[in-house]
């Protein structure tokens, strides 16, 4: 089988495996594959919210303020200044916020 496994601070979070071995193994379990989805148009997979909306995109989280700044690693201040668009955050803080927003990234020119 060839697998390729992806890793995360020391530890394995994903295999990798051509399609005909994934469906290989749900037979052996007595399931199916899943229909697979229309791709969806270049415009929607490369769509990137703008970090404007980052109150928006936090509030449908259902995130405080607080819980955000504390799981990016600043403070709720900080947090409320770049919302306000008083402090631009750099790339390291964008990237933090992107994770725990899971979302992809944000535009560049935000």
């Amino acid at each position: 089988m060839n697998v390729q496994v992806i890793m995360r601070d020391g530890a394995p979070e994903y295999a990798v495996l051509p399609w005909s071995e994934y469906e290989a193994l749900l037979s052996e379990v007595g399931r199916q594959a899943a229909a697979l989805q229309q791709p969806q148009t270049a415009s929607v997979l490369n769509a990137t919210p703008a970090l404007r909306q980052l109150a928006e995109l936090r509030e449908a989280k259902g995130m405080s303020i607080e819980a955000l700044a504390r799981s990016v690693g600043i403070s709720p201040a900080y947090l409320a200044m770049i919302e306000s668009a008083e402090r631009t955050p750099d790339t390291a803080i964008r990237r933090a916020l992107a994770r725990a927003l899971d979302i992809p990234r944000w535009e560049e020119d935000a």
